[in-house]
């Protein structure tokens, strides 16, 4: 404090407050300790620089600051007092023994996780209280982020709303700036109208500082944060701490949307996605059915524990009331030691199904049990001791006993089978199992074996709509991956007529057969079939999955984007997402396809912690990470593709492409080659492929197509 400014103010302030120090000055106010002489205690006194009290006028400005004085509520730093005094405007608050979150940040530049989150809460809970008073702070950040006692204050409340009534502009227009750049919402930088979802953006900014040490979107000046907002991808706060909690970087990930909309709605709601214990959904609404165990003596029989755990969640998803966590990722924590509630909470469901089969000759024992992730505590639990050709039965059983549990209303429920047996054969539906369980690994040896299988159940049981319309599916993805090997389209064909003729009301003969007929050229016909298989079950996240595949290839671009998305709501798959952004970014729309990247990268590397070995996963990482700007990340993902499945000819030929996209030609031409040793065998997506014109005039890619 200059000596001018302290006699300026003791002489203004006479009888009334003694100012004492200068406490902090930021570019719009100082503030200094000061002794309230009429009520003998220490307060803040913070007093605006001359230039923004005349750019604000007194009046009005007053007149706000009375309005925050009216807030009361323990996390929210009162206002004592306001006037002015000598020209100078002041407003009066408590002296606050503790520090700044900011000076706790310069000190140890990271919090505990848990601390961190217990402020972002109070911060939460007091714009929540503020905001249903019609008051929004606009200028949320460390410095005013107080810590007493272990709890935040926010300070500057008063501050705040009389810029954001009143003067705004004019202080724009005079160089003096509203808001801190590297906290400052989207739309707030672009002096659009706000509203309590800026301040949420900017808690998540101060929340993601405390946890990476320092905000998501730094720059040498304030215009280069801003530009970095406007443009650049959010960074991923799991890389730079991988400790953070998913549940707490969704939450941030979703505050820090640059769409006010996409949004949590208030601020209570993002409190509450951040608190651990009420960040799964209702329990009557979500669930996540785990891999069975197999407690048989014959370990090679864990397909069969497996597939009664999926029939059991495919009837489950097809309940519109129930969200239903997805096979892969409820899957991947077979044979893990995580508490149910653990496992619970990491897929953000409120209830766990587990449960495990023993199966000795024709005898089946299958207990499950139904727990509440909250507390741990079983809402339902039953064993079934029965004969093996009773599972089907043992299947719709327990469907039915979750739903009476979870007390999901359902308009139409009734009596009705929710397990849809599509075969009366036990040895049939065993061999069904295992071909799906290959099926989905979506490797050529995986497909060919899938087929063998699906193959081995038709031939017990002829009539077998679902090993039909398998054997179809698999044709159609190794005809579509490995053209030319062998009859794949032939038998695709075949199998999807003779699933469809058996089953004319069955979705997945439908989806499969329409698969089938765009492979051999017969689009109209195919989008009629696409189209019956989600009439039929709008739930069937195959039907939608493969027509936006088609569409995609077709160059139908927003309709691929639009039948992409739906896709993912339907079940959350990393490669709807994926092609997705894909879609977007042919049709030009870099917003969305960024935005649509990032989403893609989320989704994927959150099913790559559950199943590190998915090099299809990994591959879709790597090149999200890129065109969302971070290169060296995506190169070291695609290089873990790799080292997943070396032998996977898929994936090095998209390897191929990202290398040749990001400039690394000599790599890109290694992995092509690479691909043709392992057996791709696409020519003609070589020759038509954009993402491999940087490589066409180079004399090893001419000598590869020459050789192949």
């Amino acid at each position: 404090m200059t000596k001018t400014t302290g006699d300026q103010l003791n002489a203004a302030l006479s009888g009334r407050f003694a100012v004492e120090r200068l406490l902090g000055r930021g570019g719009m106010s100082s503030v200094y300790l000061a002794h309230d002489q009429k009520l003998d205690r220490l307060v803040a006194l913070k007093v605006l620089r001359r230039s923004v009290a005349e750019n604000l006028g007194a009046d009005r400005f007053l007149l706000e600051i009375r309005i925050a004085a009216r807030l009361t509520h323990p996390n929210i730093l009162a206002v004592h007092d306001s006037g002015e005094a000598g020209g100078m405007l002041f407003y009066v608050m408590p002296y606050v023994e503790g520090e700044s979150l900011r000076a706790r940040l310069t000190r140890d530049g990271q919090l505990p996780i848990a601390e961190a989150v217990q402020i972002a809460c109070e911060v939460a809970d007091a714009l929540s209280y503020a905001h249903s008073h019609n008051v929004v702070h606009r200028d949320i950040k460390p410095e005013n982020i107080l810590l007493e006692a272990g709890h935040a204050v926010v300070a500057d409340f008063g501050m705040a709303c009389a810029i954001e009534a009143f003067g705004a502009d004019r202080l724009t227009e005079s160089g003096l700036a509203v808001g801190t750049p590297a906290y400052m919402s989207p739309e707030q930088a672009a002096a659009e109208q706000t509203d309590g979802r800026t301040d949420l953006y900017s808690l998540a900014c101060v929340l993601y500082e405390a946890l990476a040490g320092e905000p998501p979107f730094t720059g040498r000046t304030a215009l280069a944060v801003l530009a970095r907002k406007a443009a650049g991808p959010l960074p991923s706060l799991r890389l730079v701490r991988p400790d953070v909690p998913l549940h707490v970087e969704r939450a941030v990930t979703q505050a820090l949307a640059s769409v006010p909309a996409d949004r949590h709605a208030t601020a209570a709601e993002f409190a509450e996605a951040l608190r651990d214990d009420r960040a799964a959904p209702s329990a009557g609404r979500s669930i996540a059915v785990l891999a069975f165990t197999n407690m048989s003596r014959d370990t090679e029989t864990d397909y069969f524990a497996e597939g009664i755990a999926e029939e059991i969640t495919t009837a489950l998803a097809r309940i519109p009331e129930l969200k239903v966590a997805a096979r892969t990722s409820a899957f991947a924590f077979k044979g893990g030691q995580l508490d149910v509630r653990d496992v619970g909470r990491r897929l953000g469901v409120g209830v766990v199904l587990e449960g495990s089969v023993r199966r000795a000759g024709k005898r089946l024992r299958v207990t499950a049990q139904l727990i509440d992730v909250a507390d741990g505590y079983h809402l339902w639990s039953d064993r079934y001791d029965r004969e093996i050709e009773d599972v089907f039965a043992i299947e719709d059983d327990i469907t039915r006993n979750i739903v009476g549990a979870l007390e999901v209303l359902l308009a139409d429920r009734g009596d009705r089978t929710m397990v849809r047996p599509a075969t009366s054969h036990v040895n049939a539906y065993d061999f069904y199992l295992r071909g799906r369980q290959y099926f989905r690994q979506s490797r050529k040896k995986s497909l060919e074996y899938a087929r063998r299988m699906f193959e081995r159940a038709i031939e017990i049981d002829p009539a077998y709509a679902l090993a039909w319309a398998g054997i179809a599916d698999c044709g159609s993805l190794l005809h579509m991956y490995y053209p030319g090997l062998a009859d794949d389209l032939d038998r695709a064909d075949h199998a999807s007529a003779r699933a469809l003729e058996l089953a004319p009301q069955l979705p997945e003969a439908h989806a499969s057969r329409a698969f089938a007929l765009f492979q051999v050229g017969r689009m109209a016909d195919a989008v009629v079939h696409f189209q019956e298989a989600i009439r039929l079950d709008p739930q069937l996240f195959e039907a939608r999955y493969f027509y936006a595949r088609v569409l995609f290839q077709q160059g139908s671009f927003p309709e691929a984007a639009r039948m992409f998305e739906e896709a993912a709501r339907v079940r959350e798959d990393y490669q709807a997402r994926f092609f997705a952004a894909q879609s977007y970014q042919a049709m030009g729309e870099t917003g969305e396809s960024d935005a649509a990247y990032r989403r893609a990268f989320d989704v994927a590397s959150r099913h790559l912690e559950l199943n590190p070995d998915d090099p299809r996963a990994a591959t879709m990482c790597a090149v999200s990470a890129c065109r969302i700007g971070r290169k060296e990340e995506g190169l070291a993902w695609a290089r873990q593709a790799v080292a997943a499945d070396p032998e996977d000819a898929g994936v090095r030929y998209n390897v191929a492409c990202l290398y040749a996209l990001e400039g690394h030609i000599e790599d890109a031409i290694t992995s092509l080659e690479e691909a043709f040793d392992v057996g791709f065998a696409n020519r003609e997506w070589i020759e038509r492929d954009p993402d491999l014109d940087s490589l066409r005039s180079h004399p090893r890619f001419k000598a590869l197509l020459a050789r192949h």
